[in-house]
Order: structure tokens, then C-alpha cells, then sequence
């Protein structure tokens, strides 16, 4: 029987082994605990955070909504650093709910994956 958080990670080393960011097409990776969800923009080539994002700044909100603003909040330090195209890396987390509303406002933001 395997453990939650055991599931997460073995899904995540299946995602990263084929999910690897480089300078043309950094990775988006996102990271949510319950409270609040975290989006950074990664060059795996050379391990630089290149933008980081998320919801620990913002007012008191419903979770999605939060997860809303993080994406826009990351599409627009992208934008200003000149990142136009990711690679999107959901880190074991189904891609529902958080996971996805921080990607469509990404994608609403400017961001291509």
C-alpha cells in the first residue's frame, strides 16, 4: 500500500523524466500546499529560477481564485523577463482544480505550452 505523498512522487519522476527545461523553453513548475500554491519558471540547463510566483502576498480569497491571480502574477514576470514559451510541469498534482486554473490564466497571460 503506498502512501499519498509516496503516489506524488513517483507520478513527478515520470513527469521529469520526460519534462526538462531548457533556455529557449524554460520549465513552469507549480507546487501547492493546502494554503497556498507556488509557480516558479525554471532553466534546468543551468538550475537558475529565472521568475517565481505565489499566493503568499495576496488578500484572503477562494483557493482557485488565488490559484488565478498566481498565473496571472507568473505570465506577467515572464513577460517582463522574456519568456514566451514554457514547458508546463504539473510535479505530480492532477491537472484539476489549482493545477489548472493556474495554467489557463498563465495561457490567458501570454504564456505559450
Amino acid at each position: 500500500m503506498t502512501t499519498k505523498i509516496e503516489r506524488r512522487t513517483k507520478i513527478k519522476y515520470r513527469v521529469r523524466n520526460k519534462v526538462y527545461g531548457v533556455a529557449e523553453r524554460p520549465r513552469m513548475s507549480v507546487f501547492r500546499s493546502n494554503k497556498q500554491i507556488y509557480v516558479q519558471i525554471i532553466n534546468d540547463q543551468t538550475g537558475r529560477t529565472l521568475a517565481a510566483a505565489s499566493s503568499l502576498g495576496l488578500e484572503a480569497m477562494p483557493k482557485k481564485e488565488q490559484a488565478a491571480k498566481v498565473g496571472e502574477l507568473i505570465a506577467k514576470k515572464a513577460q517582463e523577463a522574456g519568456i514566451t514559451t514554457v514547458v508546463f510541469d504539473r510535479n505530480g498534482y492532477l491537472y484539476h482544480g489549482r493545477v489548472k486554473e493556474v495554467a489557463d490564466a498563465a495561457r490567458n497571460g501570454g504564456l505559450k505550452f
